[in-house]
């Protein structure tokens, strides 16, 4: 294996030269940049990480910042850190955690005050979220996963909510339901506030008025869910199906059906949405539940890549996207049973 020296001596080059190529520095041209790059993989050489931040700036950690308010540590959560910090480790990053007992903005200030990381994620994107703001203020770039109403632009990647509810929704009318309930998570969230817009789109395009009695948001797991439901289920003029705004949510669901002595697709159908869990597999439950399905641990790890250009020194407003998300239709879904 060779060192710097060693591999500026063999392309003759300048030591500067090769370690601007090989950590992305603009000013060097692409034909140098490839030369240099197929060198050090044919010869193994692998730029020492210490040397790269001097050289960058960087400090090669990407903040996040947890506090008891912030309802992070769930396996949503923990799917995404996981591919967060796959992303960062192959730009020789970190991900560091950082946890603000006393408040979420407490933890952003201490964190600008040491310079510990080189950018900010977020996320839990809220309807009113001022973070984005915050951030700016601090100087800290920030990317949030979920899209925010600031007027200041930044980097996000975001999930389609309202397409897939919406999609859900239009496959329950075209197997002839009408009655379809929404069950969601913490209302003051962007990404409620999408699956509610795409819920209401679904009824407003068939023609039909939205049930407000069929909405019940705020739901934090199984057995706020389950309770939903089966007061639902037990009303005048129950639904014949449900979309979850997720797959425990999906479960809680499932078991109001069941303590109503109901059988799930083939009384009361369920659509979960945010499928992509790595501890639950939907198609693994039975009967098999249908879900949208995105990977999180895949938007993980292109939120580290968007935070990478962020830092690097792309225009934020270049760093944005919204990913469609796929409907994966299973035995949970069925066609409503004639009443009588």
């Amino acid at each position: 294996m060779m060192n710097l020296k060693e591999l500026s001596q063999h392309l003759g080059l300048s030591q500067t030269t090769v370690s601007r190529a090989l950590n992305g520095f603009p000013e060097v041209n692409e034909t140098t940049r490839l030369r240099v790059q197929e060198a050090a993989s044919r010869f193994g050489y692998a730029p020492n990480a210490s040397a790269r931040r001097l050289a960058t700036g960087r400090l090669g950690a990407i903040g996040i910042v947890t506090s008891p308010q912030s309802r992070t540590f769930d396996p949503f959560f923990s799917t995404f850190l996981a591919g967060l910090t796959e992303g960062a480790a192959r730009d020789d990053g970190d991900v560091l955690v950082c946890s603000a007992p006393q408040g979420e903005e407490i933890g952003y200030r201490r964190i600008a005050r040491i310079k510990n990381v080189d950018a900010v994620v977020l996320t839990g994107v809220r309807i009113d979220d001022m973070r984005v703001r915050l951030l700016s203020h601090l100087g800290l770039p920030v990317v949030t996963f979920g899209r925010g109403a600031s007027s200041i632009p930044h980097a996000f990647l975001d999930l389609d909510h309202a397409g897939a509810v919406l999609r859900a929704v239009e496959l329950l009318f075209g197997l002839g339901h009408r009655r379809v309930a929404l069950l969601g998570g913490e209302a003051r969230l962007t990404f409620s506030e999408q699956r509610r817009s795409g819920w209401r789109a679904a009824f407003l395009q068939a023609g039909l008025d939205a049930p407000t009695d069929l909405l019940a948001e705020d739901l934090f797991d199984d057995g706020a869910a389950r309770h939903a439901a089966r007061h639902m289920l037990q009303g005048g003029d129950p639904p014949t199906a449900f979309v979850c705004a997720d797959v425990f949510l999906a479960l809680g669901c499932g078991q109001a059906i069941a303590d109503l002595g109901l059988a799930i697709g083939d009384d009361v159908s369920i659509v979960a949405h945010d499928d992509g869990l790595d501890v639950l597999r939907a198609d693994g439950l039975h009967p098999a539940l249908t879900t949208t399905h995105v990977s999180l641990r895949a938007a993980g790890r292109r939120v580290a890549e968007l935070a990478s250009e962020l830092i690097g020194g792309a225009d934020p407003s270049q760093l944005q996207e919204v990913w469609t998300v796929d409907l994966i239709f299973r035995a949970s879904t069925r066609p409503p049973r004639k009443r009588r």
